[in-house]
């Protein structure tokens, strides 16, 4: 006899992306309300932030505190653009771009590669890797020897 059991859908690529969009929305909310605390809450427990110009920030507490920092530095919105993600259910990747703004002003442009974990069937933020698309300052000059 045929079984009634619904076999598993196929994983939906463009399904998932449609959801990790919608992710970034929240995260774009919670930092636009100078929330650090929604914003840590889209990271796994075990996360890892890796931002330019600092150690990595590991766990949802350090990841709290450099969001924090942030949006006390006046940072008042980011935009969040997902370019490609690749994956499958478990995990995946996406790649895209982020605008940083202080009131209307733009201070910063930056890629992203953000690996995404399905956690209690919803999408959080694995790893967060992102630099800066402006040069890179110049070295300070060396100190004078007394």
């Amino acid at each position: 006899p045929a079984s009634n059991e619904a076999a598993k859908p196929a994983f939906d690529l463009a399904k998932a992306k449609t959801e990790i969009e919608a992710a970034n929305k929240q995260t774009m909310d919670a930092i636009a309300k100078g929330d650090s605390v929604g914003v840590a809450n889209m990271y796994t427990e075990d996360a890892k932030l890796m931002f330019t110009g600092m150690p990595a920030a590991e766990g949802k507490a350090a990841i709290q505190s450099v969001f924090g920092g942030i949006i006390n530095s006046g940072v008042t919105k980011i935009e969040l653009n997902t370019g490609e993600v690749w994956g499958n259910e478990d995990l995946l990747a996406e790649e895209g771009g982020v605008t940083i703004y202080v009131k209307d002003q733009v201070v910063g442009q930056e890629k992203f590669i953000v690996l995404w974990k399905k956690v209690n069937g919803q999408w959080k933020v694995f790893r967060d890797i992102s630099n800066s698309n402006a040069p890179a300052p110049p070295p300070p000059p060396p100190m004078e020897k007394k």
